[in-house]
């Protein structure tokens, strides 16, 4: 048979309606096809598959449950011309796992969740390179199920890796344990992490949170890039966290609750010290994989974060020239916020409070303390981003299109 004909019959049936016309088992396109990413890198998904993803989705659109529209939007982005960070990291499907019941867990947990992933990834990438010798038939499925573990770290990176991971993760979890999980981490053999990998929390065993794993979906297929999109979403979740609580500082200043906005606001700063700890962890990727894997990922880039431009605009309101620069042109919603006749910023309302309420010098002196430790935070971390990104890209341009390194440097202090 025609290896083009057997690629189409291949993937005509995934996804198939049954005989009343019904939607497609979501959860099982949704495997089906990731399994096929991690194969071949999303770049290089063959075009009879795009052509039947783009067939499933046009079927009864307005039936469609919103995690499998989500996947299927985030499939299809290179296909359809219009690949950029959000579809990159898969943010439509991982928000919709966001606070969905009482059991989903809120931004801040996410971003656990995001790093308990990558844990449990590196040992299970590592234990299957220990395996001994085994036979050709579970080689090739062992193969077929891993291609995306291509090249894994070697030892001494690998602990360090696990070891920023874990600290990241502890710092969520409750006292004793988290101490516990790192110190015990330090000194166990290899042959132990699996059991330090059972105590990670995992999302919870609903039907939103079966749709966790299909979150990853790399565009190539060396192992680092996992870390890498990791990562990322974990830094979208940690600036959505820090938004709100910037939010909740601009709803207490209003309503004249000096003390509860300067709490906002030291908690939000309390964030970007997990940001920070991320870069730790990042630091850890190999230049050379990021170089290889990147090439594929043109178009998307860190400047395109809309979480983070949303906590830069609740701050202050950004000059003209700053809302008309990439940096905002590649957020297009954010921009539209900031531009809007309702929107507020944390100066807005300090500036009108101090105009109209009377509280004492200390109590001033504290919001405005909290403010100046939420500031050089956010200094330390774009410092720390420079100076991780002079490390990978050397003189290369962003996949953005900004000009890299020159482009985050300029950005430092503003």
């Amino acid at each position: 048979m025609n290896p083009e004909c057997a690629e189409a019959d291949r993937w005509a049936a995934i996804g198939r309606l049954d005989g009343d016309g019904g939607a497609p088992d979501g959860i099982h396109l949704a495997r089906t096809v990731t399994q096929e990413v991690r194969r071949t890198g999303k770049h290089f998904l063959p075009q009879p598959l795009l052509l039947r993803l783009s067939e499933i989705r046009s079927h009864r659109a307005a039936d469609r449950p919103p995690h499998l529209q989500a996947f299927l939007d985030c499939m299809l982005d290179k296909h359809e011309g219009r690949y950029w960070n959000r579809t990159y990291l898969s943010l439509p499907l991982l928000e919709l796992l966001l606070g969905e019941t009482g059991e989903a867990p809120d931004p801040n947990r996410m971003a656990t969740l995001l790093i308990s992933d990558v844990i449990r990834f590196e040992i299970q990438a590592e234990t299957t390179a220990r395996e001994p010798q085994e036979s050709e038939e579970s080689r090739e499925s062992r193969e077929s199920r891993e291609s995306v573990d291509r090249d894994p770290p070697d030892p001494v990176t690998l602990r360090k890796r696990l070891h920023h991971a874990l600290r990241f993760v502890a710092h969520d979890l409750d006292g004793p344990d988290a101490d516990a999980l790192i110190s015990g981490a330090a000194h166990v053999p290899w042959s132990r992490w699996a059991d330090i990998a059972e105590l990670l929390p995992r999302p919870t065993a609903t039907e939103a949170g079966h749709w966790f794993d299909m979150t990853v979906q790399p565009g190539y297929v060396l192992h680092d890039e996992y870390l890498f999109i990791r990562a990322l979403q974990a830094h979208e979740m940690i600036f959505m966290a820090i938004a709100a609580d910037v939010r909740a500082a601009i709803e207490a200043l209003r309503a004249g609750r000096l003390d509860a906005a300067a709490d906002h606001v030291d908690r939000a700063a309390g964030h970007f010290d997990r940001a920070s700890a991320l870069f730790r962890m990042v630091a850890t990727m190999r230049p050379g994989h990021f170089s290889a894997f990147r090439q594929f990922t043109q178009g998307a880039s860190a400047v395109q974060s809309e979480q983070y431009k949303r906590f830069e605009i609740l701050c202050g309101l950004p000059t003209t020239s700053r809302l008309q620069s990439a940096a905002f042109t590649g957020v297009p919603s954010v921009r539209g916020e900031a531009e809007g006749d309702a929107h507020d910023t944390v100066v807005g309302a300090y500036l009108d409070l101090r105009r109209s309420a009377r509280f004492d010098e200390a109590e001033w002196n504290r919001f405005r303390n909290a403010l100046g430790g939420l500031e050089e935070r956010h200094q330390r971390w774009k410092s720390t981003h420079r100076s991780l990104a002079a490390r990978m890209l050397g003189g290369a341009h962003g996949s953005g299109c900004t000009a890299g390194v020159p482009h985050l440097a300029g950005c430092v202090g503003m």
